[in-house]
């Protein structure tokens, strides 16, 4: 027979059957989002330029065939999502050359504006303390462009 454990933690109500293989719920991809964009001050896709201008080093995380469809982000440097540490982290010996300040402006863009938020998220954990994403990721950029 499993018994209800519900409880009140002063949040939400979690409810969980008496399994011993039970355990607390994992947090969600929405709630790691949430999470890594506290941190964060996204740049809105109006200001990418200002950002560019004062020296922000712009990543685009897109792969290849995203790039291919809708087109590149100018004066943005290509960085595979699955390797975009190791190239950015001033302490890695497989950085990029320009990834040589823990204080740089880094502005992660990625299709939509989610997966960059985790990655600038990973990139402040490295101690890239000004690591942040582009709310919207290019699409969002690419229709205010098209809008002006």
């Amino acid at each position: 027979m499993q018994q209800d454990h519900s409880f009140d933690d002063g949040g939400a109500v979690n409810q969980h059957a008496a399994d011993p293989g039970d355990s607390p719920r994992a947090p969600t991809i929405d709630d790691l989002l949430f999470e890594s964009r506290l941190g964060l001050e996204r740049v809105h896709p109006s200001d990418l330029g200002a950002e560019m201008a004062a020296g922000a080093v712009v990543v685009d995380t897109r792969p290849v065939e995203q790039r291919d469809r809708d087109g590149d982000l100018p004066g943005a440097v290509v960085i595979d999502r699955n390797v975009l540490e190791w190239r950015l982290d001033p302490a890695s010996a497989h950085r990029l050359p320009m990834a040589d300040d823990y204080a740089r402006r880094i502005v992660v863009v990625c299709n939509e504006g989610y997966s960059s938020s985790l990655a600038a998220h990973t990139l402040q954990r490295l101690g890239l303390t000004r690591a942040t994403d582009l709310i919207g990721g290019f699409q969002a950029w690419a229709a205010l462009r098209g809008r002006s």
